[in-house]
């Protein structure tokens, strides 16, 4: 450890090691690296929405394992998620734009379609 003076504050060393002839560059300069995306639209209902039924989806009709290969449905975790969406649109009732609120009414109708599909399969 070094002798800190605590007046010092906290202090941050780079202890990286390059080459003595290569310059600090940017991540976007550097080869083989590309810039991180923009930063997108100030997050939103509909956003949310579409997140939490892709979800649900993907658990309705299954995530393939990578180990075993085979694919693994989870209805319990879909019903909870389109619970979750249920409560949203009681939550926010009144609230939501007309937008937000087809989005919202279309996605819980297709997911308990096929929830109920996927149910009565099994």
């Amino acid at each position: 450890m070094t002798d800190q003076n605590p007046e010092s504050g906290f202090q941050v060393r780079d202890r990286r090691r390059r080459p003595d002839d290569e310059p600090a560059r940017p991540v976007e300069e550097r080869p083989g690296t590309s810039a991180p995306p923009p930063a997108s639209a100030e997050p939103s209902l509909v956003g949310l929405f579409m997140m939490l039924a892709s979800c649900a989806l993907a658990a309705l009709e299954g995530v393939r394992d990578p180990a075993s290969g085979q694919t693994h449905q989870d209805p319990r975790q879909a019903a909870e998620l389109i619970d979750t969406l249920i409560l949203l649109r009681e939550r926010t009732e009144g609230r939501r734009t007309s937008e937000e609120s087809q989005t919202l009414d279309e996605l819980l109708y297709d997911l308990q379609l096929r929830y109920i599909r996927a149910t009565k399969s099994s």
